[in-house]
């Protein structure tokens, strides 16, 4: 790249590594056009007029020499690396406790890929960094100005294709192991500051040679530690070199360098055009950005770069929110790829190196911790001191050699005995000497890797050593109690005033707790609803809340909230603070909570995924938490339109439960049913008739979504038939109905029985039939698990179910049962774990409770079986006509007694009357009871709506029989209300 020539600031630099070049490569090659492009590049960012201040994120030293600058500098301009349209949000830092996350987020997006929604950027900062001193520098001190001159939210997607973090978060040494770690969600990371080689080989050879574990503790023994305490222009010359280092060796992936070079060009044109437009000297600026940015090669680099070659593109539509939410050290770490514990080191340098250089670092007014201070006076509008010529501090830099730390016995005492404590506390058997170890380990291995202090990482690993040993007998092992001692990972917390509209209201609303719900951990609350009426409101938000927000953040221990009914006492656990992100970004998606849960069951039901399950579930949160009867008739009807577009079984369980729900509460709290769910068990009982065939032979299908099927059209069936439902059109699908599998087709004969088609004394002759054929007895479980499941639908065989179970294993021999007895166990388990209860309660009916009658108790099912008077009569083929006189007059006749005893307590003193063996009297008291009173027949003919003509009958009524033929219609309406299930 063509540009201004090389000044002779660094001449002799540039002569000694050519130098070096030459002797260790054998010749001037590639290597010297790397080393001398280094120092050009040193030599080109010096020399700019626009003072570039190069700056690593959460760096103590930057943030020490950023101090120190601004208080010589008093710049009135400052140019900031960060997303421009950030800035309105700054001011808001001032009420929050460090760290947090400036964020910027995009729900509803319009120029992107759907499945790339939401959009999040987050851009961490902490107090120990140089864009916080910048950014309270800057806001607090009158006549200053602040310029985010970064790409914006929108142009980190458009430049980024795949919409994934940068590479730095995929390279962390170790996956986040907490929820603090979590804080940032999967938003992308803007890091300020950007250094580390993209280069694996490079950072390989660095942290080989510099004997460190990983990239963090390489940086600080290599850079923090000797920049510390170095005056500006070295500060400057040493993070110009890195950057141009790291640039030059570890270009990384193309497309990577392609969005650096276009972020430099973004930055400089907007310094240009804000200099352009308020006629700022370039002398009052100050530019603070990454040294891997500063260090740039593009041609639009410079106040007189190049200019109208870059081309900003517009943002597109999608709407951006913006909030700041809390962070923490764990977080900061996870998302840019550093060591667990490197932020919290960062910080306790940062303490000590103010109390070592006694520097006054800048706070914005009003943050939490900050000293009250005096008014801040307007700079003086004196011209500019005119700048110094710049001098080369790297190669004194370069040559000078690395200062030994003297060893700081007492720190590293109490390092030692803090951690013992610590470990002592967490269940670990450490003693006084493993403290001694402790401290004469640290100072090994720092002599081990050549320095004379051990670092807080060499402590560490000493730690580590000599107390975990094999085990971690708590929750925590040595490291991250190390990591705690060292300053712990620090959260941040977002201020009342800085909360967005949304959370502001839940925290009033829930006000009458009586709780600081702005505080981390977890709280208890106690609603007695019944005393205080006014806690109804809250425990509506916190049911929202509940629905909205991870299940941590509030969680009822006592109390439930069903439909149709209400809790009057209630007792929860809430956990707001520790979930203040959760919270803040339910305000990106409205006003109010009620606004977001609308929403969100709207976009549930209506979107591509929809299930028929998933909007009754819609429906039913509708109710529950808005009350909102409105939005529960409109979700209703989508309802229907996803149900008749489904082609497959696999939501009827839940459509089932739910359908039952909702339709039991309505008819306990609506005078009448709503027209949609009258449609939808209308229109399910016609497209689950229509699915039956083929849900029977379909092999995805599984039994128990079948007998969920069977459920809906035999419990919907009463409601779906007074609403012209046809019968035979479930008839036809069960006769369709030709399964394969041993537990549909016990569920086919299930259903069969239900209907009438098959009796129970058949179904008995074929589970017999299974135990007799030896080539079925091993899928017999199978079987058993269609009857469970039967259950559901037909919930009248419960005794059959015990019967057959009760027969296998009385009659299969131990060879033949003990090998599918696993099976069977393993099976009802799996499938039928909820309808294990109602087997459990038959058989308990059934066996005796003492284990003395045991011996002498017969099994139902062996006993003679009496003929059902009524079977007939669920028949549509028989009449009522047909049915024998009943047999219980025989047990009459064998023991008079009995009923003599019940005729006297009845006040009857007619004796017995002796007749014939075969037949009633033709003249029985019944008859001439029935022809006695005839009111009675015709108040009852009335309640059935039976208004024909009784007809005659000749001679007196030879029975009861005789009714039925005097009443046809009366008969018929018996007939249809036996008929029913």
């Amino acid at each position: 790249m063509s540009g201004p020539r090389a000044s002779g600031v660094f001449t002799a630099l540039r002569t000694q590594l050519q130098e070096a070049a030459t002797e260790f490569a054998g010749g001037p090659d590639a290597l010297e056009g790397i080393l001398l492009g280094m120092v050009d590049d040193v030599d080109r960012a010096v020399r700019e007029p626009l003072e570039i201040f190069p700056v690593c994120h959460h760096s103590p030293a930057s943030a020490l020499a950023m101090a120190r600058r601004l208080r010589e500098k008093q710049p009135k301009v400052v140019y900031l690396e960060l997303c421009e349209d950030m800035a309105p949000l700054l001011t808001e830092l001032r009420n929050c406790r460090l760290p947090v996350a400036v964020q910027a987020f995009a729900g509803d997006i319009d120029g992107f890929p759907q499945e790339w929604a939401p959009l999040s950027v987050v851009a961490p900062i902490t107090e120990a960094s140089a864009e916080y001193q910048a950014i309270a520098y800057a806001l607090d001190t009158p006549g200053v100005e602040l310029v985010l001159v970064d790409r914006s939210s929108d142009h980190v997607f458009q430049w980024n294709d795949t919409a994934q973090p940068d590479d730095a978060s995929a390279g962390a040494e170790e996956a986040p192991k907490s929820e603090e770690a979590a804080l940032h969600g999967e938003a992308v990371g803007v890091e300020i500051g950007d250094l580390r080689p993209r280069f694996a080989e490079l950072e390989e050879h660095l942290l080989r040679h510099g004997k460190v574990r990983h990239w963090s503790e390489w940086w600080h023994q290599y850079v923090e530690v000797p920049l510390g305490d170095s005056d500006h222009d070295t500060y400057r010359q040493v993070m110009f070199l890195i950057g141009s280092l790291f640039r030059r060796l570890a270009p990384g992936d193309g497309d990577r360098v392609r969005v650096d070079e276009d972020r430099e060009r973004y930055m400089w044109t907007r310094m240009r055009e804000h200099m352009a437009a308020t006629g700022t000297d370039p002398e009052e600026c100050l530019y603070v950005c990454g040294a891997f940015h500063a260090a740039s090669r593009v041609e639009e680099f410079g106040v007189d770069g190049r200019s109208g070659s870059f081309t900003i593109s517009p943002r597109t539509a999608s709407t951006w929110q913006y909030g700041l939410i809390p962070s923490s050290h764990a977080a900061i770490e996870a998302q840019f790829g550093l060591a667990p514990g490197s932020v919290s080191i960062a910080a306790t340098q940062w303490q000590k190196s103010l109390k070592r250089t006694r520097v006054r670092p800048y706070r914005l007014e009003g943050q939490a911790g900050a000293r009250t201070s005096r008014a801040k006076k307007a700079l003086p509008a004196a011209a500019p001191a005119a700048p110094q010529p710049a001098t080369d501090r790297l190669s004194g830099f370069l040559q000078q050699p690395p200062v030994l730390d003297g060893l700081d016995e007492a720190e590293l005492l109490g390092w030692s005995v803090d951690i013992v404590r610590a470990a002592r506390r967490n269940g670990y058997l450490a003693s006084t000497a493993d403290a001694i170890a402790v401290f004469e380990t640290s100072i090994l291995l720092a002599g081990m890797r050549d320095r004379a202090r051990p670092t807080p990482y060499d402590f560490q690993d000493a730690a580590v050593t000599c107390i975990e040993k094999d085990r971690v007998p708590g929750r925590r092992d040595v490291r991250r109690l190390v990591e705690i001692m060292m300053g712990g990972d620090r959260i941040g917390q977002v201020g009342y005033e800085a909360l967005p509209p949304l959370a502001r209201d839940v925290y009033d609303r829930l006000e009458p707790l009586g709780l600081k719900l702005q505080q981390r951990g977890v709280q208890r609350a106690l609603l007695d609803i019944a005393g205080r009426p006014e806690l109804a409101a809250c425990s509506d938000v916190l049911w929202m809340l509940r629905r909205l927000m991870p299940a941590a953040a509030a969680r009822p221990i006592m109390g439930e909230r069903r439909l149709g009914e209400r809790s009057i006492q209630e007792s929860w656990d809430l956990a707001l603070g520790t979930h203040q992100r959760a919270l803040i970004e339910l305000g990106y998606e409205g006003v109010s909570i009620e606004q977001v849960l609308e929403q969100r069951l709207r976009r549930e039901a209506y979107g591509p995924r929809a299930t028929t399950a998933g909007v009754l579930a819609a429906v039913e949160d509708a109710l529950l938490y808005l009350r909102s009867g409105r939005l529960a008739d409109e979700l209703g009807t989508h309802a229907l339109k996803v149900l008749s577009a489904e082609r497959t079984v696999d939501g009827a369980p839940e459509v089932l439960r739910r359908a039952r729900t909702l339709l039991a509460y309505y008819r306990t709290s609506r005078p009448e049913l709503p027209a949609w769910i009258e449609s939808f068990v209308k229109a399910g009982y016609a497209h689950y008739c229509t699915l039956l065939p083929t849900a029977f032979r379909d092999e995805d299908a599984t039994v128990g979504q079948v007998a969920a099927m069977l459920g809906f059209l035999f419990s919907m069936e009463s409601l779906a038939l007074s609403l012209g439902c046809d019968r035979t059109q479930l008839e036809l699908a069960v006769a369709q109905s030709h399964p394969e599998d041993p537990s549909k087709t016990a569920l086919l004969w299930a259903a069969q029985v239900q209907l009438g088609t098959l009796s129970r004394a058949e179904l008995r002759d074929r589970c017999d039939a299974l135990l007799d054929n030896p080539l079925v007895v091993p899928s017999y479980p199978r079987y058993l698990n269609g009857f469970v499941h039967a259950l559901e639908p037909v919930p009248g065989l419960a005794d059959v179910v015990v019967e057959a179970v009760s027969k296998a294993f009385g009659r299969l021999p131990d060879t033949v049962l003990l090998p599918w007895l696993p099976l069977l166990i393993t099976t009802l388990r799996k499938g039928a774990a909820d309808l294990a209860p109602l087997l459990i309660r038959e058989a308990g009916r059934v066996f005796p409770g003492r284990l003395p009658a045991l011996d002498t108790w017969v099994p139902p099912w062996r006993m003679p079986q009496l003929e059902d008077p009524f079977a007939a009569s669920r028949s549509r083929h028989t009449t009522i006509a047909a049915v024998p006189a009943p047999q219980g007059a025989a047990l009459l006749a064998a023991h008079p007694a009995a009923c003599d005893a019940v005729a006297e307590l009845l006040g009857c003193e007619d004796g017995w009357q002796q007749h014939g063996p075969s037949a009633l009297p033709p003249g029985g008291a019944g008859a001439a009871l029935l022809a006695a009173y005839p009111a009675a027949c015709e108040a009852v003919a009335g309640l059935l709506g039976c208004d024909g003509d009784p007809g005659t009958v000749a001679g007196p009524f030879p029975s009861s029989a005789t009714l039925v033929v005097r009443r046809p219609a009366t008969s018929q309406s018996l007939e249809a209300l036996l008929a029913r299930p």
